[in-house]
């Protein structure tokens, strides 16, 4: 058992312990009192003073209440993780989406995140020419939507990295390829998805895209892709150079069919809201306090009741 304010339960045991030496001085008094007027002082331990005693029981029973006690137990909960793994190459800059595919891509997820709930916890990585964790997985909705909304435009594009680092924030261990290529056994993930948001364009090679995308599936975690962009496209400058991108569904529709996924255009975005009802929750225990004051509470009150019923048969009055 742990307390919220020990000191608070020392201070109640002191104030118990200096009723108890004075009720017990008081008793003293009384005793010799009856002796000196003739009364047999035994006359007077007859009745049981257990009345009085009830009730420091129940005081001390408060103080105890008071400390704030709580106790850790464990807590079995149904939960699963979702990764949201936001583009921010220098194509996401473009605006064939208003007002930019980036800040569309943004909105989309910051819903997406909100939509979720709270049994999913939700992560944030940001990709480019790699991957970065922006937001370890959490039920902190407010804290991804800040993750989401730091982010800005830059570098190249790597769709292997995305789903690389995706996994990793899944796992809590670095996945990386190896020599061959091949990505080590990550073990079963099926309570996990990845939501990709990108207009596809991937400055790394297919190959090292379609090997991420085994291993995901490899692991039982789901890739949705969410295609932000036109096919006809637009033009973002880069390093003074004007360059022409569009959306690739294609490359995007290959990762999420690998993985068991689907591909979504962003008009169909919302579609997304309810990918939990798809997730495979797992069953984790985790430990939780569990405040035990209303217990200690209630058992003062029966103490105090039962000492001040005794003190009144005993003497006729509740002092």
């Amino acid at each position: 058992m742990r307390l919220a304010a020990p000191w608070l339960l020392v201070l109640g045991v002191l104030v118990v312990a200096a009723l108890a030496v004075a009720t017990t001085v008081a008793s003293r008094r009384r005793r010799a009192a009856l002796a000196a007027v003739g009364v047999d002082a035994a006359a007077g331990r007859r009745a049981p003073r257990l009345g009085g005693w009830l009730s420091l029981a129940g005081i001390a029973v408060l103080a105890v209440a008071a400390a704030g006690p709580a106790a850790t137990v464990p807590v079995s909960r149904a939960e699963g993780t979702v990764i949201i793994a936001m583009d921010v190459s220098n194509s996401m800059a473009a605006t064939d989406v208003a007002p930019s595919r980036l800040d569309a891509a943004k909105q989309a997820a910051i819903r997406f995140a909100h939509a979720q709930p709270g049994s999913v916890n939700v992560g944030v990585v940001a990709f480019q020419n790699g991957g970065l964790t922006t937001h370890q997985p959490s039920a902190d909705r407010a804290a991804a939507e800040a993750a989401i909304n730091r982010l800005s435009v830059t570098g190249g594009t790597s769709l292997a990295g995305a789903i690389l680092t995706s996994l990793s924030a899944i796992t809590g261990r670095t996945v990386a390829p190896g020599r061959d290529g091949a990505v080590p056994d990550l073990g079963y993930w099926g309570s996990a998805t990845i939501v990709l948001f990108s207009d596809g364009q991937d400055g790394g090679s297919p190959e090292a895209t379609e090997a991420a995308a085994q291993a995901a599936q490899a692991a039982g975690v789901r890739v949705e892709t969410v295609g932000i962009g036109t096919p006809a496209g637009g033009v973002v400058e880069v390093d003074g150079y004007q360059l022409h991108t569009a959306l690739d569904e294609q490359t995007l529709t290959a990762i999420a069919d690998t993985t068991g996924g689907a591909y979504h255009p962003a008009s169909d975005a919302p579609e997304l809201d309810d990918v939990a009802s798809t997730i495979d929750l797992r069953l984790t225990t985790r430990k939780e306090d569990l405040p035990l004051a209303g217990a200690f509470i209630a058992g003062a009150v029966l103490l105090l009741a039962a000492g001040a019923v005794l003190t009144v048969l005993r003497t006729g009055r509740v002092v």
